[in-house]
Order: structure tokens, then C-alpha cells, then sequence
């Protein structure tokens, strides 16, 4: 992960040096200046993701503990689920686990995300530099807090066959780095921060799933358990909810138009309903 958020610097700091030279009819500084912007706000909304939980209130907490548990319930069957889709792994496409590997190792997602972040700097497209801004952040904070918490809660993955109840924390044997996902959770945030730049619900469908198949693929592999996933995809989504309200007072363009936007501005809440019944466990986002 270290290596990516390298990789992630290196590459901002190639899209300012390009930015200076391009477009030479607009003075060097301007692209300084909004290099400079966009940069600190990469920072700020990473730590705006991570104070949130200081600001929650009541109605908040209540939401927190019906996902943990929603969670819990899918962790009694971790075993279980995990079987399944094991051993199902081999009725899979190749092509289709090969892709689940590839699009959700982290570094590809931070290189993918200061592309999109360069072509929006290079082209003075404020909507897309946004974009990239969202896709920036959300990918270095979910990035970091996932190191994190797979060191810091040590569980077991299931290819290890010590169970799903085995945690051994601050072990750097990467056989106890299960929870939580990292494919799931870089794949994820990107596929989402992107679904909200269009409208369609099917568009939005289409791009969710194929950021959900790199977190899937890893279960076929015995690498997390389906807890492991469910949690990544919350973290995912919490995080790119939060960045963005947070560069919504930051920017003046985004993805739909102004009278969209100041509606969102407006409505925009985001509500949790975990709904259980017999032989059935649903948990919704709304936002």
C-alpha cells in the first residue's frame, strides 16, 4: 500500500510539471494555483472521511449499530458461504477471475485515479479535475484505512484453514491479513466515485458491478470471508459519501448541473435500513 500512495504522489507530481507546460496561452501559475487547491483538498477530505464518526449523533449511532449487526448475522454464516463459493470457484471464467485480480490491486486504482485527475488539470475541465479530486481521495483513505485494519485485527483468511473466528493482531504474515478486503475495498470506492458522475440507473448498475467483481473474485480464492466483503463495500461507500459532501462546498461544478447540484446540496442524507426477516437479511443505503 505504501508503494501505491508512492506511485500516487509521483504521479500528481508529473501532472503539475505537465500542467506548467501545457496549454501555454494560460499563465504557469494558474495551473499552480489550482494544482495547489485540488492537492490540499485531497488531504483535507481524506481527513474529513476519518473525523466523521466524532460528529455523528444519535440517529447516527443507531444506523452504526444496525449495520454492525447486519455484519454479525453475515459473519455466523462465514463459513458456510465461504464453502459455497469456493467451491464453485472453477464454473468461473478465467477471463473473469484474471480481471477481478487485475482491476482491484491498489496500484492500478491509484494510477487510474490520477489519470482521470491529470486529464481533468491538463483540459481545465473543473468538473472532471473534481472528479478526480473524489477519486483521489477516497482511494488514499480507504487505501490506508484498510492497511490498517487488516494489521490491526489480524484475522485469518480462509485459505489458512484456522477458521473464521481466528485473529491474531499485529501479525505481518499476510495469512491473517483477511479483514478487510483490500481489492474489495480500492475497486469499489473507485467504481462508485465514478457511478456518480451519471445519472442512469443502469449505467450506475453496470459500473457497481464491475467493481464488485474484484471483491468477489477474491472469495472464489479463499482470500477473505463474505463479512470481509460486505464491510469493504460499506467502508467504499461511506467514504466517497463523505469526500464528496465534503468537496461539494470546495467546488463550484460538479457532475450534474447547478440547479442538480443545489438539490443535492439540499436533500442530500444518507440513511441505513437493516431489514430482517425469516430466512432474510437486507441492508439498504440510501443517499
Amino acid at each position: 500500500m505504501l508503494k501505491s500512495l508512492s506511485i500516487l504522489f509521483l504521479l500528481l507530481c508529473s501532472a503539475f510539471t505537465l500542467a506548467q507546460d501545457s496549454l501555454s496561452n494560460d499563465p504557469p501559475e494558474t495551473k499552480w494555483n489550482a494544482f495547489k487547491y485540488d492537492f490540499a483538498n485531497i488531504f483535507k477530505g481524506m481527513g474529513h472521511s476519518y473525523t466523521r464518526p466524532f460528529h455523528w449523533q444519535g440517529k447516527q449511532w443507531m444506523q452504526f449499530g444496525g449495520f454492525v449487526a447486519g455484519t454479525a448475522l453475515v459473519y455466523t454464516a462465514d463459513y458456510e458461504t465461504s464453502r459455497f463459493i469456493r467451491a464453485n470457484r472453477e464454473s468461473v471464467p478465467t477471463w473473469l477471475r484474471d480481471y477481478g485480480e487485475f482491476y482491484g490491486s491498489p496500484q492500478y486504482q491509484m494510477i487510474a485515479a490520477a489519470g482521470v485527475y491529470s486529464i481533468g488539470l491538463f483540459t481545465e475541465n473543473e468538473k472532471l479535475r473534481r472528479t478526480g479530486v473524489l477519486l483521489v481521495s477516497s482511494t488514499a483513505s480507504t487505501g490506508l484505512l484498510q492497511q490498517v485494519l487488516k494489521t490491526v485485527v489480524g484475522r485469518a483468511r480462509p485459505e489458512s484453514n484456522l477458521g473464521k473466528d481466528t485473529f491474531d493482531p499485529f501479525n505481518s504474515n499476510r495469512r491473517f491479513h483477511s479483514f478487510p478486503s483490500g481489492h474489495a475495498v480500492t475497486a469499489f470506492t473507485a467504481a462508485y466515485a465514478v457511478g456518480k458522475q451519471f445519472k442512469s440507473p443502469w449505467v450506475k448498475a453496470g459500473i457497481y458491478t464491475a467493481g464488485a467483481i474484484p471483491g468477489i473474485s477474491r472469495l472464489w480464492d479463499g482470500q477473505h470471508w463474505l463479512s470481509d466483503f460486505v464491510v469493504s463495500i460499506v467502508i467504499s461507500v461511506a467514504t466517497v459519501e463523505s469526500i464528496d459532501r465534503f468537496l461539494d462546498r470546495k467546488y463550484d461544478n460538479k457532475y450534474n448541473d447547478e440547479a442538480e447540484r443545489q438539490a443535492h446540496l439540499k436533500d442530500k442524507k444518507t440513511s441505513w435500513d437493516l431489514n430482517i426477516g425469516a430466512g432474510t437479511i437486507g441492508l439498504a443505503l440510501r443517499f
